[in-house]
């Protein structure tokens, strides 16, 4: 099996996407990690499932900053973390 190069590339960006209920957890506040590689975004393995949205922001890292949603975001992304 042949490894994923983008695993070997650089970080240069890592953002948290919070989502309200995505279709792959319809009933959840979903928090995931995205990290910039090679000029793209790719979805890491690591998450977080909450009841709430105060639930979610408190799995955060500490001394991030929060970016509203813009409005050509998916609709079920609520804010974004750097």
């Amino acid at each position: 099996m042949e490894s994923d190069p983008a695993a070997k590339s650089p970080v240069k960006m890592s953002m948290w996407v919070v989502y309200a209920q995505p279709r792959d957890y319809p009933m959840q506040y979903v928090l995931r990690l995205w990290e910039l590689r090679d000029e793209k975004m790719i979805a890491t393995n690591q998450m977080g499932l909450a009841d709430s949205l105060e639930e979610v922001r408190e799995m955060l890292p500490p001394g991030l900053f929060r970016l509203s949603r813009f409005d050509n975001d998916d609709p079920c992304i609520v804010e974004v973390w750097l």
